[in-house]
């Protein structure tokens, strides 16, 4: 009896690190998120998501703020937006913040590649991890 508990903490020991490793793969529930383009013209701001542990999202876009809600389940994923606060800003950019809003609902699918998470539908959004 004593050896099969021993075996078996030897097993769970080993296979940790790999566990560990797997993680890195999957969806980034508790990070933060940059989208990965260039600022607009006038703009300091870059769209990112703050993704809680259980999918809930505080988005800070161009111009307008809000929450959402992330459901993933393996590669599919479903967003959806809550009530968006809207501030003032030119017309281009809380255009460019529905758009981007209308992709993220779209998407049916994610992918992620290191510290890289696209969002795939119509339109293939590309976010960073932030890391530091």
């Amino acid at each position: 009896m004593a050896r099969a508990g021993a075996a078996s903490l030897l097993l769970i020991g080993a296979a940790l690190p790999f566990g560990a490793a797997r993680a890195d793969n999957g969806f980034p529930f508790g990070a933060e998120m940059t989208l990965d383009v260039d600022r607009q013209r006038g703009s300091k701001r870059i769209p990112n998501l703050e993704i809680g542990d259980k999918g809930e999202v505080i988005l800070e876009l161009w111009c307008k703020g809000g929450k959402g809600q992330f459901s993933v389940a393996g590669n599919t994923v479903i967003f959806v937006p809550g009530a968006m606060e809207n501030r003032p800003c030119p017309p281009d950019r809380a255009q460019a913040d529905d758009e981007l809003i209308a992709a993220l609902t779209e998407a049916g699918t994610w992918k992620r590649q290191g510290d890289f998470v696209s969002f795939i539908g119509a339109k293939t959004l590309r976010f960073r991890i932030n890391t530091n």
